[in-house]
């Protein structure tokens, strides 16, 4: 018996298992982001780590530059009496035969100003490797594309 998509019901019920765990691990990350805790966002990218998003001229590169990187924005935010809540879904998970996954995503970023309206900030398209570092999912390159940029 097969499922619709011609997918053997064994392995359908081990992609359901592996997207679930991809989405947990995606809301996780991004709570971690929109809190400020820049060290434990970091750590769930890998060593080296590459995150390239076109508002910054080079891609950041290991968990240092991603701390500094993300310090930085958590303080101007906090200035500026913002909070940012970032939405990611739509993922397209494709495991590759060393067990990598390529998974392409939708983020909308949404900016809410303290006491004020909140509004889109940002639709962009996260195309991300994840590789398992003792068994546990990190981002290994992050390639961030906005919708409102050439």
């Amino acid at each position: 018996m097969t499922i619709q998509s011609g997918i053997q019901p064994q392995a359908a019920t081990a992609f359901g298992a592996l997207y679930a765990e991809v989405q947990q691990f995606y809301a996780h990350q991004m709570q971690l982001l929109d809190r400020g805790e820049c060290e434990r966002w970091a750590a769930t990218f890998t060593e080296d780590a590459s995150f390239a998003v076109p508002t910054l001229p080079d891609p950041v590169v290991g968990r240092a530059g991603l701390v500094a990187a993300t310090s930085r924005s958590t303080v101007q935010l906090a200035e500026a009496g913002q909070r940012h809540r970032h939405f990611i879904g739509m993922f397209d998970v494709v495991e590759r035969p060393d067990g990598a996954l390529d998974v392409r995503s939708y983020a909308i970023v949404y900016a809410s100003q303290t006491g004020g309206e909140s509004r889109v900030h940002r639709v962009c398209v996260c195309e991300d490797v994840l590789v398992r570092v003792d068994g546990a999912l990190q981002v290994s390159t992050r390639r961030v594309s906005r919708d409102d940029l050439a």
